[in-house]
């Protein structure tokens, strides 16, 4: 299998998940905007995204159903399954369409399009991400009293995809210290070492920096 990757925030993912199960995967870093690549990544994933996983021929995008796949390859619980599944798909089900969607919407503003220099950050989206962020984490932090993961005793997938957009926390100001379950939940995380670090050892070039505001 081999895993196309870049630093941001999905392909991190991804990059973390497949570490984190020792996977055995080869990861290749891409660029499919980059002049004369999209010929070569197209057939591999018409939106041209990444991550993307390449096996016997065949390509597979969107990091969840990576995640799944190498789950399955590696024999291992972190996609649950079971009675632990839908409590599972629950979790990342609202959390993309809330809590990761509003991180996703600040960080884009405030980091992405700052990076690469696609415009000025737009601060009724970003007053709209962090009003819709404040709304979910709320509810997240609530749900993380009394509990150290999301679903069962250890750490699955469900975390890593709550928290994709966490490490560029730098860029995106979003205020977690308000929420401290929440932050302890993340101090949590940050003792994964492929949670921390994915890219260790990788050949993968930082991304351009976020220009002072």
């Amino acid at each position: 299998m081999k895993l196309f990757y870049s630093r941001n925030p999905n392909p991190r993912l991804a990059v973390a998940v497949a570490r984190h199960l020792a996977a055995e995967v080869e990861f290749e870093f891409a660029s499919p905007f980059a002049p004369g690549q999209a010929e070569r990544f197209r057939p591999l994933n018409p939106n041209l995204s990444l991550p993307i996983l390449v096996e016997a021929g065949k390509s597979l995008w969107e990091a969840d159903a990576i995640a799944c796949r190498l789950s399955r390859a590696m024999q291992s619980d972190f996609w649950r399954i079971g009675d632990d599944e839908p409590d599972m798909v629950r979790w990342i089900s609202w959390g993309k369409e809330n809590f990761v969607r509003a991180c996703d919407m600040v960080q884009f503003e405030r980091g992405t399009k700052q990076r690469y220099g696609l415009g000025p950050i737009d601060q009724q989206l970003v007053e709209e991400g962090l009003s819709m962020f404040r709304t979910a984490a709320a509810i997240l932090d609530m749900e993380l009293s009394g509990r150290n993961w999301l679903v069962g005793g250890a750490v699955s997938h469900a975390d890593f995809r709550m928290a994709t957009f966490l490490p560029f926390n730098d860029a995106a100001g979003l205020p977690l210290g308000d929420y401290p379950n929440i932050c302890r939940w993340i101090d949590r995380l940050e003792e994964i070492d492929a949670w921390r670090d994915p890219f260790r050892g990788l050949d993968a070039p930082e991304l351009p920096p976020v220009p002072e505001r």
